[in-house]
């Protein structure tokens, strides 16, 4: 067989993918308008960058775009792989004018448009609007315009006149307006709701009905203040634009009444009125009293209030018209929603329980009455049982509360189910009693803001070890003035670690703590001592342990106190007798005391050398299955975990800290041990002290503990470290999973489109041109960097030609005149076997090698070889020759002698067979040197970083089914 049948034999199987480069050969000359295409969720973008403008016409689903001058784009993304609700596109010359023709999607709408000298057009699909959308844009319509009461010229003149023993002043306005009619002290205040000036000055003198009137005017509204004695009738009358305001005995009907109650909506205790016509919420400045006064002020007919209301932090004074409030705090809102007016403040009204006097009057004889203040456990009379003993004093209440709750009322009686639930408290049954709570609140809303309600389910919740919700209870309004339940937050706020406002908290009720039993006393004192002691005050620390321990109380509860007195002797540097304590307790038969006295013994022995860290590590390895379930299983997990990391067992280290899981994730401790395990997990990948592991078992550690993958460019940096590393051992899958998941959870815009390029890469160097080519469209966007923007073009049309789509790709690439663009021509010119293309363009990407005595890369080599059998395949002995000349000499450094041998001059030196030179002149020399070349660029690029995405599942490890993404979104 002949040299030449031997080359068109072998190169049957050549399947030999060339490097990606950088832009293409000489093409046309660069575009005068730049086309941008992106694609967002709820459309896709296509910019014409350097046409300032564009007319549209549109066609059904067929729209045109002309442009005021002529121009050639490069629109091969837009036929090639057109964004979503564009099906193609063409180019069109008419006129010397270009035009760009869409073909839209049957449900897409378009909108073409300019900004910043750019003409672009947004495709979308447009939604119905939804029956929700609709009442929305209803109720956020703006409320219709009353035609402005003001007159010409912007005066009211006020008329007067006496009709048998009134007196009658008349206000004429252009239009009606809102006005409000109310005393306050020895003045009657007429308020209207437009900015007039009102002219008295022909109000009549000398009568008795009123001594003075005097006119005033704010931003928003106008008003007459008529000093008027207090037994003098005032009415209000309105006759369309007009209103007047009689005063002395007459035959005007009295106004409608203005009924104020308590909103029982969820939320801040507020009162509520509904004013029939209400048109504006004024504050309105009273001269006399130097303070401001809420005015609301109506339509007629007129409504009002016929006596004073008073509240704690406010009152609503006597009306004809509208309403005036006078407030006692600063903070007040009177707002208007309709006509329903609402009085609040940000933490609730202080208003007095409508049930608190009945309550009481209900109660049996002999049923647990409400303790002095809301904070306080009447330890004498609310367990009391009698001589049946507790089932049948328990039986008769639960009968009791049984036959109210049948009362589906929400104003029933709750007394009965309240005794109840204080005789549950007094007996310390907790969870008993919030569920009677419960259910008297769900069934009686109004109890939700009554002090003692309050009061008593949180103190059930404290019992119950339900801190957070105890501390929603304590937090409610009706509690903020109370000085018993500020105890209840010093306590619960020790418990969760809130140490200043444990502290301030107990300070607070600090004057009640007597009240208290001594068991409570001993809890709340010891609480704060918890406190000071983590603040490093110790004086106050050991100054509450005093305090804890001067009652007498039960042998639990001063021991409790012993272990906090050990805890501030061992600040106080006294460890030895802190060690004796600690040695006593933990041999007490109470594994609550003694689990954390073993190992704050343990710490200690360890530290002044009398245990070994092996020692120190057994006792606390059996301390984690031995007491579980508060703060000291945590301590004990961070204890044994840092002990491994001091000794680099960091696997056993990562477990140990990790054991502990997400339970009990409102304590300090576990904020501690989760940095910890974060510290450790950033010093193995971050800070290199995992680069001692071979690739796959850093791998293998990374996939166990992936869920402490630090968020931002931290966590996007150790990634990418760990990527590289399985890219150099050919780790292909498992460096693609990770920079996937990263592209599509953690970055976006310019980064993310970085990574998925080099995920595009690692697909093409692991042979897989599909993916490649989802990984470039999933990241397109209008900005990105010309250099950025060139490699992606590169590795796409690489990627098409992988697919077979060879003219895609040199559309793709048709104005890339980069050394690098003509390699993947020649590339895509080889597998279309165009052999007088194939072969020139693979000798001009060697240039001068042959000058060179170095040996040949793989890369090189493998373009030589391409080179010479392509010459072969298409007759050129000229070339062939040319080419053994200058490369004959490398023949016995290369990588495939033989094969090199016989492409350049079809002598071989041994019996090589037609499949032998198949396989070697295949991927071996071309595609290996290519994917070299990939990775020593990649080990160069830094890692990117940019905004983050919301959390997703983390890619799942080899053979694993994907497990929990970081907890907190990347910012990389």
């Amino acid at each position: 067989m002949g040299v030449r049948q031997v080359l068109r034999a072998g190169v049957a199987a050549v399947a030999i993918v060339a490097p990606v480069g950088a832009a293409p050969s000489a093409a046309p000359k660069a575009a005068s308008i730049e086309l941008h295409v992106a694609q967002a969720d709820g459309f896709s973008r296509v910019e014409f960058r350097g046409a300032p403008s564009a007319t549209a016409k549109r066609d059904g689903q067929v729209l045109t775009l002309i442009f005021p001058r002529d121009a050639d784009p490069d629109i091969s993304r837009l036929r090639t792989a057109p964004p979503k609700w564009i099906k193609t596109a063409e180019k069109r010359h008419a006129g010397g004018r270009l035009q760009i023709v869409f073909t839209l999607a049957a449900d897409a709408d378009a909108k073409v448009d300019s900004a910043d000298g750019t003409a672009f057009v947004n495709v979308f699909q447009k939604a119905p609007p939804t029956a929700a959308e609709l009442a929305a844009a209803r109720a956020a319509a703006p409320e219709a315009q009353r035609p402005n009461p003001i007159p010409a010229g912007g005066v009211v003149h006020m008329e007067s006149k006496v009709v048998n023993a009134q007196v009658l002043f008349t206000f004429a306005w252009a239009n009606r307006a809102g006005a409000a009619v109310f005393r306050r002290g020895d003045a009657v205040w007429v308020v209207f709701d437009a900015p007039a000036t009102l002219d008295v000055s022909h109000a009549p003198r000398g009568l008795v009905q009123f001594s003075a009137v005097q006119a005033t005017r704010g931003a928003d509204y106008s008003a007459v203040r008529i000093e008027a004695a207090h037994g003098v009738p005032v009415f209000a009358t309105a006759i369309g634009a007009t209103w007047t305001i009689a005063l002395g005995p007459g035959d005007q009907g009295p106004p409608s009444v203005v009924r104020i109650t308590r909103d029982e909506a969820e939320g801040p205790a507020t009162l509520k009125a509904p004013v029939a016509g209400a048109t504006k919420v004024v504050q309105m400045l009273d001269p006399q009293a130097g303070d401001m006064v809420r005015v609301v002020t109506a339509l007629g007919p007129a409504k009002g209030l016929p006596s004073r209301r008073d509240y704690v932090q406010l009152a609503v004074l006597p009306s004809v018209q509208g309403l005036a409030i006078e407030s006692y705090i600063a903070n007040l809102t009177v707002v208007r929603d309709g006509d329903i007016i609402r009085m609040s403040r940000p933490l609730g009204l202080a208003l007095s329980p409508t049930l608190a006097a009945q309550e009481t009057a209900r109660l049996d004889a002999d049923a647990p009455k409400p303790a002095s203040m809301p904070g306080l456990i009447d330890y004498v009379n609310w367990p009391r049982t009698g001589p049946k003993g507790f089932l049948a004093r328990y039986n008769t209440l639960l009968t009791a509360a049984s036959i109210e709750s049948a009362n589906k009322d929400k104003r029933a009686p709750t007394a009965a189910r309240m005794a109840l639930a204080r005789f549950l408290v007094g007996s310390e049954l907790s969870f008993e009693a919030i569920g009677v709570l419960n259910g008297a609140a769900r069934a009686s809303p109004q109890l939700m803001d009554t002090p003692e309600f309050r009061g008593l389910r949180g103190i059930a919740r404290v019992m119950a070890r339900r801190y957070k919700e105890a501390e929603a209870d304590f937090s409610a309004p009706v509690l903020s003035e109370d000085r018993s339940s500020a105890l209840w937050r010093s306590y619960i706020a020790a418990q969760l670690a809130q140490w200043p406002e444990a502290r301030s908290q107990f300070a607070r009720g600090m004057e009640t703590l007597a009240q208290f039993s001594p068991t409570w006393k001993a809890r709340f004192a010891r609480g704060d001592a918890q406190a000071a002691l983590a603040q490093g005050d110790l004086p106050s620390a050991e100054a509450r342990i005093h305090l804890a321990l001067a009652d007498k109380t039960d042998v639990a509860e001063e021991l409790a106190t012993r272990l906090v007195q050990a805890r501030v002797i061992e600040q106080q540097g006294h460890k030895d007798r802190a060690l004796k304590m600690y040695t006593a307790l933990a041999s007490v038969p109470m594994q609550a005391l003694a689990s954390p006295a073993l190992l704050r013994a343990t710490q200690i022995k360890l530290e002044i050398g009398k245990v070994t860290p092996l020692q120190a590590a057994t006792v606390f390895d059996g301390l984690r299955y031995r007491w579980r379930g508060d703060a000291t299983e945590l301590e004990t997990i961070r204890a044994l975990g840092q002990l491994y990391l001091s000794q680099g067992r960091y696997r056993e280290a990562l477990e140990a800290l990790r054991s502990a899981g997400t339970r009990l994730p409102d304590l300090p401790e576990a904020l501690q041990l989760q940095s910890d395990l974060a510290a450790a997990f950033r010093s193995l990948f971050l800070d290199g002290h995992a680069d001692g592991l071979e690739p796959i078992q850093a791998l293998a550690l990374f996939y166990d503990f992936k869920e402490l993958t630090p968020i931002g460019s931290d966590g996007d940096l150790m990634v990418r470290k760990l990527v590289r590393r399985l890219v150099d051992v050919d780790l292909l899958d498992q460096a693609a999973e990770l920079l996937k998941y990263q592209a599509d959870n953690r970055l976006d815009g310019v980064p993310r489109a970085q990574v998925a390029t080099d995920l595009a890469l690692i697909y093409l160097m692991n042979k897989r041109p599909e993916q490649a080519i989802q990984a470039i469209n999933s990241s397109r966007t209008t900005v990105l960097p010309a250099a950025l923007n060139a490699e992606r073009r590169l590795i796409e049309a690489r990627a098409w030609a992988g697919v077979g789509r060879y003219e895609a790709a040199l559309e793709i690439i048709e104005n890339d005149t980069s050394k690098e663009g003509q390699d993947v021509r020649g590339e895509i010119n080889w597998k279309q076997k165009d052999w007088a293309k194939a072969g020139p363009q693979f000798e001009k990407a060697l240039g001068a090698r042959w000058k060179d005595p170095a040996p040949l890369s793989a890369d090189e080599e493998g373009k030589l070889l391409r080179a010479g059998v392509a010459y072969s395949l298409a007759g050129d002995d000229a070339a062939l020759n040319r080419l053994n000349g200058e490369y004959k000499g490398f023949f016995d450094s290369a990588h495939n002698p033989e094969a090199l041998r016989i492409a350049l001059t079809g002598v071989s030196t041994n019996h090589l067979s037609v499949a032998d030179f198949s396989r070697v002149s295949a991927d071996n020399e071309a595609f290996t040197g290519w994917v070299d070349k990939m990775k020593a660029r990649f080990k160069e690029r830094p890692a990117p970083t940019g905004p983050a995405k919301a959390a997703a599942p983390a890619p799942a490890g080899p053979g694993k089914q994907a497990q929990a993404a970081p907890t907190v979104p990347a910012q990389g």
